[in-house]
């Protein structure tokens, strides 16, 4: 009995994704910010290879070739000379996947496309098209189970790739970076979630540029107007793991801090911060919950264990050493202030600090240490 696929699995509840690959690979030192672009799936398969294993471990239901604007004429040239293409990569990025996707043979395998320089050079549908089914190709011969279009700004560069993605004959998800106020050329929200429907989108969502608190406003918008035309696809979001409420209102969102792409560490969320995310997006209606840019594994673990009830009592693979709510740490000897933070109620309610000059640090730490004595 074969694998059920991604609509099945859809139909029967949450689907947890995995989350972020071009952004943790920089941290590790194997992507160039500024381009972050795949060739690291050619010039470092191994550093590709554990991060999929760790948001398998983590609990992902699906992993993502790393194909993100694997794109010919955005991609670079090695230290050596060699030009990439884009072929090459989408080879090299599907050998590495499904290697790790047959260690646990249920894992899903997505194969993704991103926004192309034809499109801004304005060359055209017929040139955007080509881009993608140049890229589609490769997936389909490596037998992906669907197809993800993902990070764009535009929804009709978006509708171009859902189009180029059907005549692949298998199911097709797409997510634009987007906020309330719509894409880069005004269209609302809503409209463009009716116009990727329409377009036959099975899976119609968002991912990139916002956090959760602003992705699932979106979403919500966009849920509303696919319901008001009739129209039923499967919603999916995947935020960037970071706080972000000064950008809610922006129209590219979080690349307006002055603290991107190299100083968003003191924004990124706390673990139980994704608890909040999946109970929330899965109680809105979103059924592909995954993570973007600064999601790490540990983060989907958390992801995987909120909707565990969920998705028949499965908790991902880690959680063997995954301490729940922090239950283990009663058995710590380090002192008695860890030992009691064992509980649910405890991690809801701290408010984690920077440590930063200015930030919070002092007066909350005295008065809980004022509770032990």
């Amino acid at each position: 009995m074969g694998k059920k696929g991604i609509l099945e699995r859809l139909a029967e509840g949450p689907v947890i994704g995995d989350g972020s690959y071009v952004i943790t690979l920089e941290k590790r030192g194997y992507v160039k910010a500024g381009p972050f672009t795949p060739e690291a799936a050619i010039e470092y398969p191994d550093a590709v290879r554990q991060l999929h294993r760790d948001f398998l471990r983590a609990g992902a239901d699906v992993l993502q070739a790393f194909t993100f604007y694997s794109t010919d004429g955005k991609l670079s040239t090695s230290e050596g000379g060699k030009v990439f293409t884009s072929a090459d990569l989408n080879q090299s990025a599907c050998d590495i996947v499904w290697e790790v996707a047959k260690t646990k043979p249920d894992t899903l395998v997505c194969g993704g496309v991103s926004p192309t320089p034809c499109y801004t050079q304005g060359k055209g549908k017929a040139a955007v098209q080509k881009q993608f089914q140049n890229q589609c190709e490769i997936f389909v011969k490596n037998k992906v189970d669907f197809l993800l279009g993902e990070f764009f700004g535009h929804v009709e560069e978006a509708e171009w790739a859902i189009e180029a993605m059907k005549t692949c004959g298998m199911p097709v998800a797409c997510t634009l970076r987007i906020g309330p106020r719509g894409d880069l050329d005004g269209v609302s929200a809503g409209e463009c979630a009716v116009r990727m429907a329409r377009a036959g989108c099975d899976i119609v969502g968002l991912n990139c540029s916002f956090d959760f608190h602003t992705e699932l406003k979106t979403i919500k918008i966009m849920k509303d107007a696919l319901a008001a035309e009739g129209l039923t696809p499967y919603l999916m979001t995947q935020p960037v793991g970071y706080h972000l409420p000064e950008v809610e209102n922006s129209i590219v969102g979080y690349y307006d801090l002055p603290e991107y792409p190299l100083a968003l560490e003191p924004r990124l969320l706390v673990r139980f911060d994704c608890r909040e995310y999946a109970r929330k997006a899965y109680e809105l209606g979103v059924h592909y919950i995954g993570g973007c840019c600064g999601f790490e594994p540990y983060h989907m673990r958390e992801v995987a264990e909120e909707l565990a009830p969920e998705r028949g009592g499965i908790r991902p693979p880690g959680a063997d050493k995954n301490s729940n709510w922090g239950d283990a740490l009663a058995e710590s000897t380090i002192t008695p202030h860890v030992a009691i933070r064992h509980t649910k109620e405890y991690w809801e309610t701290v408010i984690p600090a920077s440590g930063r000059p200015g930030g919070r640090l002092t007066n909350e730490l005295v008065a809980y240490e004022g509770q032990l004595k």
